[in-house]
């Protein structure tokens, strides 16, 4: 923690103007983020390293620290980040962290209650079985894969949904895959997320349809 500090100590004051939208595209082996910057070609910042005004602190499995306008901020993949927030009439949604830092939401799919966990590790939403039959979800007609869990390699189904919605943000024809044991909460994954603007400030997140 004590080199952390330091390095936000050492970096805060400004070498140059930040960007005014910094988009964490990826991550990479936990050493450096993949950024865009401004809408501009995405660049690899090691952490430790300064662009455009841009620090990366640090680095984690789908998420970086970065120092924006002397300030850290916490960018999950696929997140945007904006020092002047437009106003925007697009469906949005604003979540607040719980204490471990997670995000968890009520939201619905085909208009039935399902509480979800934000996770960008998440290729789809993933929704676990008990959810699916309870959705009325006839998912075993759908594509059969198997997908790697923390308990090994476990089969899913593949479908699309045709409504998912959080708050105002509502999406339609989305895909989706079931496991059927071994998964306790429904994960809201990029397929949903990669449709959406991810803002972050702090404990809370700002999710706004694109579209």
């Amino acid at each position: 923690m004590a080199p952390i500090i330091a390095l936000l100590a050492a970096l805060a004051w400004p070498l140059a103007a930040a960007a005014t939208d910094v988009a964490l595209v990826g991550v990479i082996g936990g050493t450096a983020a993949v950024l865009v910057l401004d809408g501009g070609e995405p660049k690899t910042v090691k952490a430790g390293q300064r662009w455009r005004g841009v620090t990366v602190v640090s680095v984690g499995r789908d998420r970086a620290t970065v120092l924006i306008d002397g300030k850290p901020r916490v960018l999950l993949q696929g997140q945007h980040y904006r020092s002047a927030q437009p106003a925007t009439d697009r469906p949005q949604v604003t979540l607040a962290a719980d204490p471990r830092g997670h995000f968890l939401a009520d939201g619905a799919v085909n208009g039935v209650r399902v509480r979800f966990l934000v996770d960008t590790g998440a290729t789809l939403i993933t929704l676990p079985g008990a959810d699916a039959l309870r959705l009325g979800l006839d998912y075993r007609k759908g594509r059969r894969g198997v997908t790697r869990t923390a308990s090994g390699l476990v089969p899913v189904y593949h479908l699309q949904l045709d409504r998912v919605s959080l708050g105002a943000v509502e999406l339609l024809a989305v895909e989706a895959m079931v496991i059927e044991q071994g998964l306790d909460v429904a994960l809201l994954g990029m397929s949903f997320l990669n449709r959406v603007e991810m803002q972050r400030d702090g404990d809370s997140m700002t999710l706004i349809r694109r579209f």
